[in-house]
């Protein structure tokens, strides 16, 4: 898309003249409206003036840049007006503003606009360039200056992180409330003035398109001042103990020079930051301690979908519960609890959606975490493959990374093509190589190796359960709780559910109680034992009641993924307490789910929640003693 894309000749005006600022933009605005790219003038004219009230747009030099962006806007859109005489615009400097662009942008994900934008945004500090667009006799000669002027520059993102490698002793990161022209003009100056100064430096821009250029942790570290030049928020907590000059968005674009003196004498307060992670922290653990940052990143994006989804399908059993008798139903009908009355049916249908999205987005987030957005998508088909195959969140977890870490092995290999190949790695390349060979793997090595896993199991169950049924209630209960919802789990599950079939109804009894257990757990430790948990947990902990007791097993996997070597030993342990002493009670269940609402159908019911309770208050206990603290 080029800058001539988005002007349209009726949204031109050489020969403006309005007397105060005001005007100016009620003019610029008509302007617009007269692209037909605003669906709503005065939406659109109200959120032009509430920028301009959070500070002016009018960044000196006689340069106006007022936008607005909304979902009053169809597409995104420039109008230009050329005031001759100039008018007062409140600008940064002070003098009166002769060029003003005022730019319309939708309220959509679509970002294809903003490249435009900001390449505009840094034309426009080139005293050249807006002197000819002054000069212009015409409107086609207006669209020609900036045509010619698009032919020869380069964004600014791609100019910046074309010089990322420079090993920069300065920084910077620039950020405005609507990210469109002031940071990438704040950008620009910065680079100028560091230029003059013969020093590098590296910026960060944080736009309507997200954050460019991202600056690193070995970056920042090596780091001798950094600047920000924000009105919008920056993450701070990366720069704790670095000399940080902290200021407008305004000052990168006109004080940008003394901004580049002060951080070359370090001439800035050293930032501090509570939230920010000890020096001893971040350093321990090396490879070990970016693997977990990584898992983390799918689990904490994961979180919402488990929470969402496990608490309105918990909503579709208890309404089937006060709703159905279902001693009153067919062995084959109590398979179908849940979603027997068509108000829990729509609540299960909702919930189980949630749910068919959690494994991608763990897999594609850890992937995400690992090679950046390409690898977004990889991680999403292999964590699909995972849901929908043998290998459960145990197998998204394995997509992740190896999605991610294939996106990393395909940038080296690029590195080495030709320049336009190079370029065309991200849109072609990288998915098409990335989703074939992550598809491969899957299905190839992954999947079929849980196959194995999963066959022996039931294999291994079938031979034991007339040997030993205290044994045999332990060692099912606790597959409930191994991968929660993988294969381990759902070789137990299908154990139950045919011996039901075949009149061994002791036997689903110890299953579920046994998926009942984790989640409960989990929810009486972070109450219990509040610094083994991060605040993200803490918070999000009490749920697992409710999906425990409706027996959501898949409630406890953000946990376990996140800690698997302390969590699941924990849970596995509790769930096998509570699926022996249910065998030891005789407890018998007929219906193959439903948690708390079956148990009017449990025979032995007390007992079955003693057994309950016990189980939950060992993996409880375990889950204190063994978890460490967490470092806030």
């Amino acid at each position: 898309m080029r800058i001539t894309d988005l002007l349209d000749k009726r949204s031109i005006n050489l020969n403006a003249s309005p007397k105060t600022k005001e005007e100016a933009l009620n003019e610029a605005v008509a302007l617009m409206a007269k692209s037909g790219k605003i669906k709503d003038t005065e939406a659109y004219k109200k959120q032009v003036f509430k920028r301009e009230e959070e500070s002016t747009t009018g960044i000196g030099e006689g340069i106006a840049i007022p936008h607005g962006k909304c979902s009053a806007v169809t597409k995104p859109g420039l109008a230009a007006m050329v005031v001759k005489n100039g008018v007062d615009f409140d600008s940064l400097d002070g003098e009166p503003v002769n060029i003003i662009f005022l730019i319309a942008a939708p309220d959509t994900k679509d970002n294809v606009h903003l490249d435009v934008l900001s390449k505009l945004s840094v034309l426009l500090m080139n005293e050249e360039f807006t002197e000819s667009l002054k000069s212009a006799k015409n409107v086609d000669e207006f669209l020609k200056i900036i045509d010619e002027a698009d032919n020869e520059a380069k964004s600014i993102d791609a100019r910046l992180e074309a010089t990322s490698g420079n090993n920069a002793k300065i920084l910077a990161v620039t950020s405005c409330p609507t990210g469109i022209a002031h940071t990438y003009m704040a950008a620009e100056g910065i680079e100028k003035a560091a230029k003059k100064a013969g020093c590098a430096v590296k910026i960060e821009t944080r736009g309507s398109g997200g954050a460019k250029n991202v600056l690193t942790a070995k970056e920042i570290e090596e780091a001798d001042c950094i600047i920000v030049a924000a009105d919008a928020q920056v993450p701070m907590d990366r720069f704790d103990g670095k000399h940080v000059i902290e200021c407008p968005v305004s000052d990168g674009i006109n004080k940008a020079d003394e901004l580049i003196q002060r951080a070359l004498r370090k001439d800035a307060p050293v930032y501090t930051s509570k939230n920010a992670p000890q020096k001893s922290e971040t350093k321990k653990g090396g490879i070990g301690h970016q693997i977990y940052t990584q898992l983390m990143n799918g689990v904490s994006h994961m979180l919402p979908f488990v929470v969402g989804g496990g608490i309105l399908i918990a909503i579709a059993f208890l309404i089937d519960g006060f709703s159905v008798d279902i001693n009153s139903l067919a062995e084959a009908d109590r398979s179908n609890f849940g979603t027997i009355t068509p108000i829990a049916a729509l609540f299960k249908g909702i919930g189980g959606a949630a749910f068919g999205f959690m494994l991608p987005i763990l897999a594609g987030y850890i992937a995400m975490a690992i090679g950046d957005r390409p690898a977004l998508a990889l991680g999403f088909v292999g964590g699909y493959i995972a849901a929908n195959g043998k290998s459960g969140f145990l197998g998204a977890i394995v997509a992740g990374f190896l999605a991610g870490y294939l996106i990393l092995g395909l940038r080296k290999v690029c590195e080495k093509l030709p320049e336009a190949l190079e370029k065309i790695a991200p849109v072609l390349i990288y998915p098409v190589v990335g989703i074939l060979v992550t598809g491969l793997c899957m299905n190839y090595i992954v999947e079929p190796i849980m196959g194995i896993i999963n066959t022996g199991l039931n294999n291994g169950l079938a031979s034991m359960g007339d040997s030993s049924k205290l044994l045999l209630g332990f060692v099912l209960a606790a597959m409930m709780a191994i991968d929660m919802g993988g294969p381990f789990n759902k070789a137990a599950y299908l154990f139950g559910t045919g011996a039901i079939a075949a009149g061994n109804y002791d036997i689903m009894a110890a299953v579920m109680i046994g998926g009942m257990v984790p989640p409960c757990a989990i929810a009486l430790a972070t109450i219990l034992f509040k610094d083994k948990f991060t605040k993200e947990e803490r918070e999000s902990g009490p749920t697992n009641f409710v999906m425990g007791l409706a027996f959501i097993t898949e409630g406890a996997i953000p946990y376990a993924a996140a800690d698997p070597l302390h969590v699941i030993p924990s849970c596995l342990i509790g769930s096998g307490v509570a699926g022996a002493l249910s065998m030891i009670f005789k407890c018998t269940l007929m219906a193959p789910h439903g948690g708390i609402f079956v148990f009017p159908v449990v025979g032995n019911a007390l007992l079955y929640i003693v057994a309950l309770v016990a189980g939950t208050a060992v993996s409880t206990l375990l889950l204190g003693i063994l978890k460490k603290k967490v470092v806030q």
